[in-house]
C-alpha cells in the first residue's frame, strides 16, 4: 500500500501547477485526503484536506487560489496550484487514511515532491 505523488516543478509565480497523488495497494476504501507543505527551516503545515463526501477545507495561505479535489474512482488526490507565489516554495506531501486489512483507517504518506515558484 502506498501512496505515489508526482506533477511537482518549477513554475513562475503567477502560472499553474497541479499535483497528483495516487494510492495504491490493497486497499477497501480512503477517508479524508489531504496535502501538506514543508520549506526550508520550516514546519510541515496543513495546505488543503478534503473529506470523503467533498467538503474541503484550505490554509488562508492558499485559499482562493487552489483548489483540491479527489477522484474516488481513481483512489487519487489533486492540487490544482493556480497563481502560486515565491513563497508556496516547498515539498509537497500528500496523506491518506487508508482503509487496509484488518484496520479501520490507518494514516499514510506519500514521498513529497518539490514545487519550487520563481518571482
Amino acid at each position: 500500500v502506498q501512496l505515489q505523488a508526482s506533477g511537482g516543478g518549477m513554475v513562475q509565480a503567477g502560472g499553474s501547477l497541479r499535483l497528483s497523488c495516487a494510492a495504491s495497494g490493497n486497499i477497501f476504501s480512503i477517508n479524508g485526503m489531504g496535502w501538506y507543505r514543508q520549506a526550508p527551516g520550516k514546519q510541515r503545515e496543513l495546505v488543503a484536506a478534503i473529506s470523503t463526501g467533498g467538503s474541503t477545507m484550505y490554509s488562508d495561505a492558499v485559499k482562493g487560489r487552489f483548489t483540491i479535489s479527489r477522484d474516488n474512482a481513481k483512489n487519487t488526490v489533486y492540487l490544482q496550484m493556480n497563481s502560486p507565489k515565491p513563497e508556496d516554495t516547498a515539498v509537497y506531501y500528500c496523506n491518506a487514511e487508508l482503509v487496509v486489512p484488518l484496520t479501520n483507517g490507518m494514516d499514510y504518506w506519500g514521498k513529497g515532491t518539490q514545487v519550487t515558484v520563481s518571482s
